[in-house]
């Protein structure tokens, strides 16, 4: 039990750590407004207009942030754990719950919150499967 619950806030961290890096690459190509602090509620509209007024390529950062995100911390967790698919799947869920949190902070598109939505799980069981095959391969 200790090595799963190891494995899922690894997983967790991996994958916050992986959003932010992805999601700072793409500050680097679409920067916010100076000064706009999205996590201050003050300043939740300027950042709704950003995040409206961003390229299509902007947006796609986003979803590559939360897919890449949720996938890597799912491999470093199920590569911990004893449960690899329940702790690839919590962080699955966690990314998922902070798309949710995002969205229902500042208004996204519609394709990119099915795609926050819908993503995490499925690469999540990809990654736990290559680690499934990596640990049950016979040696040769």
């Amino acid at each position: 039990m200790g090595r799963t619950i190891l494995g899922m806030l690894v997983g967790v961290v991996v994958a916050i750590a992986v959003i932010v890096a992805v999601e700072a690459v793409g500050h680097r190509f679409y920067p916010p407004p100076a000064g706009l602090d999205p996590l201050n509620p003050v300043h939740e509209a300027a950042f709704a207009k950003f995040v409206a007024a961003m390229p299509f390529a902007g947006k796609a950062m986003l979803a590559l942030a939360w897919t890449l995100g949720s996938f890597v911390g799912a491999l470093a967790a199920a590569r911990i754990a004893r449960h690899q698919t329940a702790a690839a799947l919590l962080v699955a869920l966690v990314v998922m719950s902070g798309v949710v949190g995002m969205i229902m902070k500042v208004p996204h598109p519609t394709w990119l919150a099915i795609i926050g939505l819908l993503l995490p799980i499925p690469v999540a069981l990809v990654a736990v499967r290559l680690v499934y095959r990596r640990t049950t391969l016979p040696r040769l």
